[in-house]
């Protein structure tokens, strides 16, 4: 009885391909549950986490009353949503929100720039500074929210329940303990 018959049978009953993907199903079940590799986030292994604050600019945001924003919870001690790079992070604490004045430069006539208040009523487009404080974790490449790091200039998207818009951080502090 030859090893092989014409059919490509092993001693005449195993199909050579059905036995192949025989052992390629054990070999992937034997990897998945043997050798399940690293859990979790790489930017968990050997980082602490600390306090944060994050400094943002919202600049032209179009809005007819601003107020009307500040009624819904985007204000001071309230909570906002966050989103790092179209990747939802979770809710963080408003620590301070200001309104910035609207300014426009006005060259003199001695050739010098002034800044000055903005005289038009029908402007619609505001400035904030925010302050957002949460929790990160410190790497040596630095602070982490969620699985993003968070770098001077890169936006966030706030969102929360009638609002959502974009801002640029541009400081952030951590706290020591």
């Amino acid at each position: 009885m030859p090893i092989l018959d014409s059919k490509g049978r092993l001693f005449g009953k195993i199909n050579l391909l059905d036995l192949g993907a025989a052992l390629v199903i054990l070999l992937v079940i034997i990897g998945i549950f043997i050798f399940p590799g690293t859990s979790g986030s790489v930017a968990q292994v050997g980082t602490k986490t600390l306090p944060i604050e994050v400094d943002l600019v919202v600049r032209g945001l179009n809005i007819r009353n601003p107020e009307q924003l500040f009624k819904q919870g985007f204000s001071k001690g309230g909570k906002t949503n966050v989103i790092i790079r179209n990747q939802p992070y979770g809710q963080v604490g408003i620590k301070s929100i200001q309104q910035l004045e609207r300014t426009i430069t006005v060259p003199q006539p001695d050739g010098s720039v002034k800044e000055l208040t903005d005289p038009r009523v029908n402007n619609f487009s505001t400035d904030f500074l925010l302050t957002l404080e949460g929790r990160a974790q410190v790497t040596d490449n630095g602070p982490v929210l969620g699985n993003s790091k968070v770098k001077i200039g890169m936006p966030f998207e706030l969102e929360g329940f009638n609002y959502n818009f974009n801002a640029s951080v541009i400081d952030i502090r951590l706290k020591d303990k």
